[in-house]
């Protein structure tokens, strides 16, 4: 669907990288060489990018590192667009919304990072009826072709490890457990 909306691979992967989520950022030599591109390849999608204002950037030493300009426009729909190529919108209605007493879910690893490595991550917190989980997971696989591994945790659990968290991408939260807990 987005290659052939954009035929530059290296412009999917950049959009991929930066708007799945947030707070990833990168900078260009970091990027040519996880892309397996050119510099000057990179640098070209980075300037077009960074023209749109789509991409912001700042100086760290002699580093330039660039990350998604949240404040943009289309931000929210690149989000998204990004968000449905990934399939990450099929998981959360798929699969999170009717699983039982879920009051949190992560998404870690690569897709956490914005690299799209064939298999998503999910942390989900709460109590959840595993064997549903198994036949929602199994289905979800095959509509998105990605492998898909998933770890459950306790509440108490996360309250105790939520500072490794930091990186990770929310796609779920209940009302009962508030943003200052997390």
């Amino acid at each position: 669907m987005l290659d052939s909306l954009i035929t530059s691979k290296t412009r999917i992967k950049m959009l991929l990288k930066f708007f799945t989520n947030s707070h990833a950022t990168a900078y260009l030599r970091g990027m040519a060489e996880e892309f397996g591109e050119s510099t000057n390849a990179i640098r070209h999608e980075l300037n077009n990018l960074s023209k749109a204002g789509y991409l912001i950037f700042s100086e760290e030493g002699r580093t330039i590192v660039y990350r998604a300009n949240t404040k943009h426009p289309l931000y929210n729909e690149l989000r998204s667009l990004v968000h449905k190529y990934l399939g990450i919108d099929k998981i959360i209605e798929n699969i999170l919304s009717r699983l039982g007493d879920l009051k949190l879910a992560f998404i870690v690893g690569d897709y956490a990072k914005g690299k799209d490595t064939g298999t998503i991550e999910l942390v989900l917190v709460g109590s959840v009826n595993e064997s549903y989980l198994n036949k929602l997971v199994k289905k979800a696989k095959s509509l998105l072709h990605r492998n898909i591994k998933i770890e459950i945790i306790s509440v108490n659990d996360f309250k105790k490890n939520k500072t490794s968290f930091g990186n990770a991408l929310l796609v779920w939260n209940t009302s009962e457990i508030s943003n200052d807990s997390i």
